[in-house]
């Protein structure tokens, strides 16, 4: 099997994701930073292994991480071990941690906080429209990015005074370009800083999904402090760095694809296919570390080793033409039916994915009433990823609003 190193620069996702798809439903790659693992790259695989009992979350199965092969100042780290939470536990450990998130954020509860969500996408609306005419705008910085960042942490009881100083740690966190000897210290800062978080709801609880957390453990729930810090800190990074990425990429999508564009804004087509098709098309995360295999397990005609470790490239999934047919590669806001997995699948599938598309569901119409006349201040070949070998993401996104 040829090893496929997925490129710190994530200088063309697109053509890296055909790259996997093509090596079959499990390639063997590389990670950044020299680490070997396997990518399951096939729709159907992909909902077979997520579904798996026998590919699991802990890390100690892992047989490079029991050899001490895997550096604790690896960009990655975070990402492999980020602690005790829902996301790196199985089973009975798993449903107790994730019971309170996933109550808090069903599809209707999410849906009561669309009038707030409303509110905060007009604020920063009347922020562009108050810009001066003709000048550049970055989108993601000015619109993208401060919509989710706020609906999260009013929902987690988190200041926005915290905000830059988790920007910052944030963009660490998930580089691939963090040098090594930063890590620890940015994975211990991070800590510190959601540590004193949950102290200070812990003194001073309010209407927030943290001091419920933090009010189950004291009534016999079980959660302990790290788990808390650790949710905290899991809901906090998911739940914004998605939707920044849905939105800046339907954007893209939508103003390199005018015909459609003018089908949705005509009405013709609803906006909640624009949202599906970008998560297909155009996945806000492109891997998702990391899972373990307890024993060999059969895909397709090849075997994931027992003691191997598993990504899931949702990048390659979305155009699989085996599941979407042959116009995988297209975008395509009229397609149906659109069957994607792009938030997960299985036990572990995103418990934030209703508040996500309600977020792009406000967010995206409401730009595009504002602004009809919007238009990329760069050619689409010009926008650059950032170095995130798990998210889909720019460092910018420049429009002139019109």
């Amino acid at each position: 099997m040829t090893r496929i190193a997925l490129d710190p620069f994530v200088a063309d996702l697109d053509g890296e994701s055909a790259r996997l798809r093509a090596a079959g439903p499990l390639a063997e790659v590389e990670l950044p930073g020299g680490v070997h693992c396997y990518a399951v790259t096939h729709h159907a695989e992909a909902r077979q292994l997520l579904t798996d009992s026998r590919i699991v979350k802990d890390i100690n199965v892992w047989g490079a991480w029991q050899r001490g092969e895997i550096p604790m100042d690896w960009p990655l780290i975070g990402l492999a071990n980020p602690g005790r939470s829902m996301l790196t536990v199985d089973g009975a450990d798993h449903r107790r941690l994730r019971t309170l998130v996933a109550q808090a954020l069903t599809v209707k509860r999410v849906e009561r906080l669309r009038a707030g969500i409303e509110a905060l996408t007009t604020a920063s609306l009347d922020r562009l429209a108050a810009l001066p005419r003709g000048e550049k705008v970055d989108l993601k910085a000015e619109f993208a990015y401060p919509l989710p960042m706020n609906v999260i942490s009013e929902l987690m009881g988190v200041d926005s005074a915290d905000h830059p100083r988790l920007k910052e740690l944030f963009e660490k966190f998930f580089s691939t370009q963090t040098p090594p000897q930063e890590v620890p210290q940015m994975m211990a800062d991070l800590g510190a800083l959601f540590t004193q978080i949950v102290d200070s709801k812990r003194e001073n609880p309010g209407d927030d999904l943290t001091s419920a957390l933090i009010a189950a453990s004291e009534d016999g729930d079980r959660l302990t402090d790290e788990e808390i810090v650790n949710t905290l800190q899991l809901i906090i990074a998911a739940g914004h760095e998605t939707t920044i990425s849905l939105i800046v990429n339907a954007v893209v999508a939508l103003q390199t694809h005018p015909e459609q564009r003018k089908q949705v804004l005509n009405g013709q087509v609803p906006w909640e296919n624009v949202i599906e098709e970008t998560l297909r098309w155009n996945t806000p995360t492109s891997h998702v570390l990391i899972r373990f295999a307890t024993e060999d397990v059969e895909v397709g005609d090849k075997v994931l080793p027992k003691g191997e470790a598993l990504i899931v490239s949702f990048g390659a999934l979305g155009r699989d033409e085996a599941q979407h047919g042959p116009t995988a590669g297209d975008f395509d806001i009229t397609r149906s039916p659109n069957r994607h997995i792009a938030f997960g699948h299985g036990p572990h599938v995103c418990p934030g994915a209703a508040l996500s598309r309600l977020e792009a569901g406000v967010a995206l119409p409401a730009l595009y009433e504002r602004f009809p006349e919007l238009e990329l201040a760069v050619p689409a070949t010009e926008l650059r990823n950032k170095p995130i070998v798990t998210q889909n993401d720019l460092y910018d996104l420049p429009v002139e609003l019109g």
